[in-house]
C-alpha cells in the first residue's frame, strides 16, 4: 500500500529544540513508513495507492501521550475540588473497586476515540485488565505502550500475571503494541516487590513504567523515612538501569535530575493534573538542560478531565516560564521538540516515531490552521503551542493507515462506544471508601 499527502506544510524539529516549517511539501508513505519528503510535484504518484490533498494543512508527527490511565474516562468528573489524599482515598481508589473487565474495554475505546480526534497516535497506558485494553488498541489501529498496574499489596503472583501480559502482547497488532512492567509507585510497593518487577522486566527485555516523586511532599516524606529520595531508591534498586517511564517526578531534586541525565529513563510530564491537585511544578526546564528525556502526558481523565495533549503542551510551556521567572525559557522550538521527539524517546520509540523523516514509521496528523483563532498566521510554531485545539486535527494516520479522515473515525463506532459506557453509569459512580483498592500514605 502506498499513500501520498500532497501540498502540506511540514513541521520538522531537532533534538536541540529547533523548529522549522517546510511549505508546499509532498510526503510519500510506502507500507508503514515515510518514504520521502519532497517539494510538491516532485514525488511520483503512488502505484495503486491513496492520495490525500492537504491543501496547505500542517503535517506533523502524531502526538504521543506518555502517561495516562485511559480507561479512567469512565469516571470523568467524579473527583472534583478535593485534595490529593482525598482524591486517592475517598474517590479514585473506591471508584476503581467497581471496575470490571468490560469497563476497561469500553473505557479504553472511548479514550482512544477522544485521543484520535485530538491527534494522539500513541499512548503509554498504566492500568488494570490490560488484556482488554490491548484488544481495544488493536481495534482502534493506534500505537500503545501498555503496562498492567500492580500494587505491592497484591503480592508477587500479580507480577507473574503482569509479566505474562507483557510476554503475550509484546509486538502484537503488527508491532503497534509494546509492553512494560508497571509497579505502581515506591509508596505502594516495597523494595522486594520493586526488585521482583525489575527482574521480570529484565528477563522479558522490557522497561518499567512507574509513578515516582509525584509531589515535593512525597519526596520529603520519603527522605524523612528512608534517608533518600524515591528516585534515588529506584536507582539503588537497579530499576533505572532499565528503560523507565517516570510518571510525574514533580518532586525531583537537583541531585535527582543529575542522576537521571545518566540513566535510560524519561519523565512523563502531566501539568494539568499538577495544577488541578496543587501538586507543584516539575523542573522540566532544568531536566531538559541536563539532558533528561521529557515527554508529555495527560494522566487520567479523573485528574485532567480530558486526554488532550495540546493542552498539556500549552500548560507545560506556560508553567515553566512562570516557575523559572523567565518568558525566554522553554521556547517554541523546545516545546514542540518535547511534544514530538522527546515524547517518542520517553516511550522507547525515539528511533521509530516522533519526526517527519524518511524511514520513520508513518504516524502523522494533518492540522487545519485556517480557523479564526490561528489568523493572521505569522508564526506556525506559536500557533501550534498556544492556539491549536484538538478540533483542529483533520486527519490521522498510524502505521501508514488512515484511521481518521476529515474528522470521521474510520476504525471505531463512537456512538456505540458511548452507549456501552453509559449502560454502567450508576454502578461506575458508586464509591464505598471501605472497599478502596489501596490506601494513599506517602
Amino acid at each position: 500500500m502506498s499513500l501520498i499527502i500532497r501540498n502540506a506544510r511540514v513541521l520538522q524539529t531537532t533534538p536541540a529544540g529547533e523548529a522549522r516549517i517546510l511549505d508546499r511539501q509532498d510526503v510519500a508513505i510506502r507500507g508503514n513508513r515515510i518514504a520521502a519528503v519532497q517539494p510538491s510535484g516532485t514525488a511520483p504518484a503512488p502505484d495503486a495507492g491513496e492520495i490525500i490533498e492537504a491543501n496547505g494543512q500542517l503535517l506533523m508527527p502524531g502526538l504521543i501521550n506518555c502517561h495516562s490511565h485511559v480507561p479512567m474516562v469512565i469516571f470523568r468528573g467524579l473527583a472534583e475540588d478535593v485534595s490529593l489524599e482525598k482524591w486517592f482515598n475517598e474517590y479514585m481508589w473506591p471508584l476503581e473497586s467497581n471496575l470490571q473487565e468490560e469497563d476497561v474495554y469500553w473505557g479504553m475505546l472511548l479514550g482512544l476515540a477522544e485521543m484520535i480526534e485530538a491527534g494522539v497516535t500513541c499512548v503509554a497506558d498504566h492500568y488494570f485488565f490490560m488484556d482488554r485494553a490491548a484488544e481495544a488498541v488493536r481495534q482502534a489501529g493506534t500505537r500503545a505502550a501498555l503496562g498492567w498496574a500492580a500494587f505491592g499489596s497484591q503480592g508477587l503472583p500479580m507480577l507473574d500475571r503482569t509479566a505474562e501480559f507483557c510476554r503475550h502482547w509484546q509486538g502484537a497488532a503488527d508491532g503497534r503494541i509494546t509492553t512494560w512492567m508497571a509497579p505502581h509507585a515506591p509508596y505502594t510497593c516495597d523494595d522486594a516487590f520493586l526488585r521482583a518487577a525489575r527482574d521480570r522486566a529484565a528477563d522479558l527485555g522490557v522497561g518499567i513504567h512507574v509513578h515516582v516523586a509525584e509531589t515535593c511532599g512525597q519526596t520529603e516524606a520519603h527522605v524523612a523515612k528512608r534517608g533518600l529520595t524515591p528516585i534515588r531508591l529506584l536507582d539503588e534498586l537497579g530499576i533505572l538501569k532499565l528503560p523507565t517511564i517516570l510518571a510525574h517526578a514533580v518532586g525531583a531534586t537537583d541531585d535527582d535530575v543529575r542522576l537521571l541525565a545518566d540513566r535510560p529513563a524519561g519523565v512523563a510530564h502531566c501539568p494539568k493534573t499538577y495544577l488541578k491537585l496543587a501538586m507543584g511544578v516539575a523542573p522540566v526546564h532544568a531536566m531538559r538542560r541536563a539532558g533528561v528525556a521529557v515527554g508529555l502526558g495527560t494522566d487520567g481523565a479523573v485528574s485532567n478531565n480530558t486526554l488532550d495533549v495540546w493542552e498539556s503542551m500549552r500548560l507545560m510551556a506556560l508553567t515553566q516560564k512562570e516557575a523559572t521567572g523567565s518568558p525566554e525559557n522553554l521556547t517554541l522550538g523546545e516545546t514542540l521538540a518535547i511534544a514530538t521527539r522527546g515524547s517518542a524517546q520517553v516511550v522507547g520509540l525515539g528511533d521509530r516515531i516522533g519526526a517527519i523523516e524518511p524511514g520513520k514509521l508513518a504516524d502523522v496528523i494533518l492540522v487545519d490552521l485556517d480557523g479564526a483563532h490561528h489568523q493572521p498566521l505569522h508564526s506556525v510554531p506559536a500557533s501550534l503551542v498556544y492556539a491549536a485545539r484538538a478540533a483542529d486535527v483533520r486527519t490521522v494516520v498510524v502505521d501508514g493507515r488512515v484511521i481518521m479522515r476529515d474528522r470521521r473515525l474510520l476504525t471505531l463506532d463512537k456512538a456505540e462506544i458511548i452507549r456501552q459506557v453509559n449502560r454502567s453509569l450508576e454502578r461506575l459512580a458508586r464509591r464505598v471508601p471501605a472497599r478502596r483498592i489501596q490506601v494513599y500514605r506517602p
